[in-house]
């Protein structure tokens, strides 16, 4: 059963908290896309937009519930009036363990993570509902490590959901795998995945706009984007943040050893800061943006691996072991004339699991066969860009196969 979408009521620029169909059943908007501008929204209404009902109950209980919460506290007219419709999710409850596939559990933590940046110091219980999304990663990645580095890189490619929390969540995983190949200890991790999730909190909404502009900085963001670790560790600080290593991180992302970095030209930069700059480097050159396609996997590792010098970094040779050079969800060649999909990290670097999704005559295959590309047959001849890929994926049936 479907019920009408108040699609008047959407704010500009928030992820949409579910899937929006017209009434044929088409999917217009996905969970977690945003309307843009006024003219898409128009364009969505022209299609008579609908819900489905039990999304939309779930929705508006939400909010009469954050409304009861207001009443209940003795809050102000003022306060309660001011309490909008929640495009996140309930972070006060005790969830049991999410059994669904990671395809709709990532999408649900971008949801969430987008509006709470975008928020950011007027978020109401920042870290409460900080802490969910925290709690809900880590139940995933508990178990379903490369399901999950497969579906946030194939988010990170599609230029239609908000770039700065798909960039968040995906340097705030690698950070947590080169720090558990480092055999750092879970307080020094919590502390860096942190920091990778709140590193861009000082210019969010910039992000997403300059992932979609063609045209240079103008000053006033150049200004922006040099301010923000500074900005985003003063907002952590006034919304109650008080782990110190949490807070040098994020002012510390873009610092690098020899005083080249920025805010403040620091010579001397901690590991945890290294490493948290290293995979912000990683993600941003993989990323395609609105006037580029993202850099092949192997040459972004590549970048991070060596030093100015041409010669391999500790740091970088435990980026590149816990990674490999072909990151789940990214695209290749076979020596088959094959295209695939990078499924698993294999045993070495460069021989990972892959799903054939194209023949060698460019045909797409209806059930994509798993290949090892640790096989001759089957090795990797070159990466391939994800804006030349034209088949549309299904992660949850693929990894279903796994």
């Amino acid at each position: 059963m479907y019920v009408p979408f108040p699609i008047r009521d959407i704010p500009l620029g928030e992820p949409l908290p579910v899937h929006v169909w017209d009434r044929s059943g088409r999917l217009l908007l996905r969970k977690g896309q945003i309307i843009r501008d006024e003219r898409h929204r128009e364009w969505v209404a022209m299609h008579d937009p609908q819900v489905r009902e039990d999304e939309y109950r779930a929705w508006t209980y939400r909010y009469t519930t954050a409304i009861d919460r207001a009443l209940r506290g003795n809050q102000s007219l003022e306060a309660i009036a001011g309490v909008g419709r929640p495009m996140g999710f309930d972070d006060t409850l005790e969830l049991a363990p999410d059994e669904r596939p990671v395809s709709e559990i990532w999408p649900d933590l971008h949801a969430a993570l987008t509006l709470l940046l975008h928020q950011g110091e007027a978020a109401q219980d920042f870290v409460g509902r900080f802490l969910w999304i925290e709690r809900r990663m880590h139940g995933v990645l508990r178990s379903r490590v490369d399901d999950s580095l497969f579906v946030l890189t194939q988010m990170l490619f599609d230029r239609e959901l908000g770039y700065s929390a798909c960039h968040a969540l995906l340097c705030a995983v690698i950070v947590r795998l080169v720090g558990q190949t480092l055999a750092w200890d879970e307080a020094r991790l919590q502390s860096l995945q942190r920091a990778a999730l709140t590193m861009n909190l000082g210019m969010a909404r910039l992000h997403d706009d300059l992932a979609r502009q063609d045209a240079p900085l103008h000053p006033e963001q150049r200004r922006q984007v040099l301010e923000h670790p500074v900005r985003s560790e003063a907002i952590l600080r006034r919304l109650g943040v008080h782990d110190a290593l949490w807070l040098e991180l994020v002012r510390d992302h873009h610092e690098q050893v020899g005083g080249t970095g920025y805010p403040h030209g620091r010579t001397e930069v901690g590991l945890p800061a290294q490493l948290l700059r290293m995979a912000d480097v990683y993600v941003a050159r993989i990323s395609p943006r609105h006037a580029r396609a993202g850099l092949p996997s192997p040459r972004a590792a590549r970048d991070v691996y060596l030093d100015a010098s041409g010669m391999p970094t500790p740091l970088g040779t435990a980026f590149l072991k816990a990674l490999g050079l072909y990151l789940p969800g990214t695209y290749v060649e076979l020596a088959s004339g094959e295209t695939a999909v990078v499924a698993r990290r294999g045993r070495r670097a460069n021989t990972p699991l892959v799903f054939a999704i194209v023949t060698r005559d460019g045909w797409p295959r209806g059930e994509p066969p798993l290949r090892d590309t640790a096989d001759p047959a089957y090795e990797i001849r070159r990466p391939v860009s994800a804006d030349d890929i034209r088949v549309r994926l299904q992660p949850a049936k693929l990894l279903a196969r796994l």
